[in-house]
Parts: structure tokens; sequence; C-alpha cells
């Protein structure tokens, strides 16, 4: 037998030494998902390494490298097929997608292991699901998209005074309410030109032209334990069908690409879809987002780009890939809910 094949007895100090480190790592990731703190993100990630790192020697000492390369083939061979057997039960080719924002609470938590199913044939799904319809001509089409950057536009509170003081909590007595197209918005927070935030209202009467019109209530925010007021786009007019938000409607993922404002896999509710000729465009929106996912600069996503739809999940599991891919910071909306 070669000396490296030579296998030792299970020390029992090492596996105390693993149990506790197995204890520090649940501990950690249930204290990132409580505080969304990076610093516990990261020291979680850190201690992941080292359970990875102290498994495989522990198991070269105890098994031999021979027997321990084995079974980390194994394993990835396990995990393989079962991927490939979600893959074909849940007709998508990514059945398994992960929470990474606060947008869909109460709902969905940050962190959440989702299950997705796609859409095998989206007509059949949109009726099974009871989701709204509209259907426009291919003219109505052409011009909502050579003039998207119109319905990047939603309502905030502003500043009498200074409009570009603008927010869509209402904390104070006086206020106005106008529309702001938040593209604009977006290239001057990027630069940080916060002052100039008053060159992007615009006239109510814009929404006249457009293919949507985004209509706004007031409704109850609890942030921080403390209850406001929130200005929200709660119904939306299309082609003079006007849709109300419906929480019972499914939950989509979908891709987002180079011209959204959004980046990576959003996971939200449809509430509309348009129809042109043989395409559907999903118009999704965050249950705790105060506007449609279009109105924050975000394409409408078309079958193409919808990876399936929510059926079921597992709280917290999927904040390890939160860590692992340096997700470590929660946003605002964490410690908010919209009451609708």
């Amino acid at each position: 037998m070669d000396k490296q094949d030579k296998v030792k007895k299970p020390n029992k100090d090492s596996s105390k030494i693993l149990w506790l480190l197995y204890a520090l790592l649940a501990v950690l990731i249930v204290m990132y998902a409580i505080r969304n703190n990076p610093a516990i993100g990261a020291a979680a990630l850190i201690t992941i390494v080292v359970v990875l790192v102290v498994e495989f020697k522990y198991s070269v000492k105890s098994e031999g490298i021979r027997k321990s390369v084995i079974d980390v083939v194994v394993a990835l061979g396990a995990v393989a097929i079962i991927w490939g057997v979600l893959i074909v039960v849940l007709h998508t080719s990514a059945p398994i997608d992960v929470v990474s924002s606060c947008s869909m609470l109460p709902v969905l938590q940050r962190g959440n292991l989702v299950a997705l199913h796609g859409i095998n044939n989206v007509t059949n799904f949109l009726k099974e699901h009871d989701v709204p319809v509209v259907n426009v001509t291919a003219p109505q089409m052409d011009s909502f998209l050579s003039n998207i950057r119109n319905e990047f536009v939603s309502y905030y509170a502003y500043s009498p005074s200074n409009p570009s003081e603008i927010a869509t909590t209402l904390t104070g007595s006086q206020y106005q309410i106008g529309l702001y197209n938040n593209k604009c918005l977006n290239t001057y927070s990027a630069i940080g030109q916060y002052n100039n935030y008053y060159k992007c209202r615009v006239q109510n009467s814009v929404q006249n032209s457009n293919l949507i019109q985004y209509n706004y209530t007031v409704g109850n925010i609890t942030i921080n334990g403390i209850g406001y007021k929130e200005i929200y786009t709660q119904t939306v007019t299309i082609s003079n069908t006007t849709i109300t938000e419906n929480y019972s409607n499914p939950i989509v993922v979908y891709k987002t690409n180079s011209n959204d404002s959004f980046s990576g896999d959003i996971i939200h509710r449809l509430v509309a879809v348009i129809r042109s000729g043989n395409e559907y465009y999903f118009l999704t929106k965050g249950d705790n987002n105060p506007g449609f996912d279009i109105q924050f600069a975000n394409y409408p996503a078309t079958q193409a780009g919808v990876i399936g739809y929510y059926v079921g999940g597992i709280p917290i599991i999927g904040y390890l890939k939160l860590i692992i891919s340096g997700n470590l910071e929660g946003d605002a909306q964490c410690n908010q809910v919209i009451a609708h």
C-alpha cells in the first residue's frame, strides 16, 4: 500500500471542530438574514471557505486522497443529476432561483430559495391564471417601443419651494404631487447631481400620448415600525382598459438586459400583458415597490425572457448564494412594507 493511501481513524477533536464551524455558520446565516449586515455576510463567506477546506483535509486524513476525490466527484455528479431532473420536471432551464431583494415583501423574503416552473404555452398560462391581456395593433406597439422613454414616469411628492426634493413617502404636510421621468432621475443620480431632479419633472399630459397611463393612489407604508403615507401606482390604463393590481396573480422571474435599470433575474408579480400579434409583453411590479418595473426604466419582458413562474420556496437557505456571490448588503426596502 502506498504511503498516500494509508488512512487514519477519525479524530474526535476534528469532528468537534467541524460541528462548531457548522454551528457558527448557521448562526451567521440567521444573523445575516435578520440584520442584512455586510460584515456578518463576509464572516459567513469566510466560514464557508474554512468549512470546505477543513472538511476536505479531515476527509483526506481519514479516508485517503483517492477516496476523498472520488467522494467529491460523486457528490458533484449527484447534484448534476438532481438539477437535470428538475429541468425536465419543471420545464425550465433554471428551476431554482434566489430572492435577492425585498421588493416582494411580505410575500417573498430576501434569501428565499424559490422553485420555478416554465411557461410552455403562454396563452394557456395567462388564461389559467386569469391574467389581464390587452390586445394592441402593430402600429400601436411600434409607437410604444420607439417612444418607450416616455413610459418611464411615476408620481412623486415634491417640495413646492424646491422641485428637486422628491420622495414617494409623505413625511410632511407641505408637498405637491407631480410626474417625473425616472430615466432622467437615474442619470442625475448616477453623477450625484440630485439638485437637478427638477429638470426631470414632466407635465401630466405627457401620458396622453402613451400606450400606458399610470394612476396613483396614496396608501399606508410601515418603515422601521412607524406608519407613513406612500404614493404608489395601483392601476394602469392600457388602450382604454383599466387594470388594477391583483395580488393573486402569478409571480414570474425574468431576465434583464443591458438597457434595463434593474440587473440580474427579477422576481416580481405579473399584473398584465400587452399582446401584439404573436408577441407578449409582460408588465410586472414588485408588491413592495411604488411603481411598475417599466416605470423605473425597465423594459417589459417578452415571453422569451421569462424564465418561469414561482411555485414554492424555502426561507433563508438562499442566503448561501447571496453570501457566496458577494450580494451582502440589503436595501432600504427591507425595512419597509407597503400595506395595499
